[in-house]
């Protein structure tokens, strides 16, 4: 039995809906072990932070979502910054450069 250390996991759930979002956002939220997470629609992705054992969260994921977790990858960050140097997370989406109203900031 492995013990709980600190990694992210990838996981790949069907996330069809935003309410499928909202009720695993609130699944995730209330895990004591999880630190911080993203979840990813559009990739049908879920990246969980923390002090975790992956095998359990993926299975409580699964059985509280009633649908399909398939872990893709686990990144151990007890040892050093991740392990694997060179690499960098680079997210599959880019910002847009346009300055709008939600993210130029207020000059008083």
């Amino acid at each position: 039995m492995s013990e709980k250390k600190q990694c992210c996991v990838v996981m790949r759930i069907n996330l069809d809906c935003n309410a499928c979002c909202r009720k695993a956002r609130r699944i995730i939220v209330n895990m004591k072990e999880v630190d911080t997470h993203m979840i990813n629609k559009k990739e049908r992705q879920v990246i969980l932070c923390g002090r975790l054992r992956p095998s359990d969260v993926a299975v409580k994921l699964q059985k509280k979502m009633k649908r399909r977790v398939e872990i893709l990858e686990v990144e151990d960050l007890a040892n050093g910054h991740g392990g694997e140097e060179g690499h960098e997370y680079e997210p599959p989406y880019e910002y847009s450069q346009q300055s709008d109203h939600m993210t130029t900031p207020l000059l008083c």
